[in-house]
């Protein structure tokens, strides 16, 4: 008999408690993500299997591609002047 009515009391004691709250399903982020940084595997020129780690933040990552956009002008290359000119 006690045991039930501990039981009992247990089962009411757990009922009324609050419940905890739930994590979010997307953690926050601690930083912007142009300030994360992101680390990248090269393979070393001239090798098969020696390679190097570059690690930047995002920002200079897109930096980087876009000084390599601008460097690759179809207008200035040697492919455009391939028709006739010299590079």
């Amino acid at each position: 008999m006690f045991d039930l009515l501990s039981t009992a009391l247990t089962l009411a004691a757990l009922a009324a408690a609050p419940a905890a709250p739930v994590p979010s399903a997307k953690p926050t982020p601690s930083a912007d993500a142009r300030d994360k940084i992101v680390c990248k595997r090269f393979l070393e020129t001239g090798s098969l299997v020696k390679s190097y780690k570059t690690c930047k933040t995002n920002a200079e990552w897109q930096q980087e591609r876009a000084n390599v956009r601008q460097n690759l002008d179809v207008s200035n290359s040697c492919r455009a002047l391939a028709n006739g000119g010299a590079c």
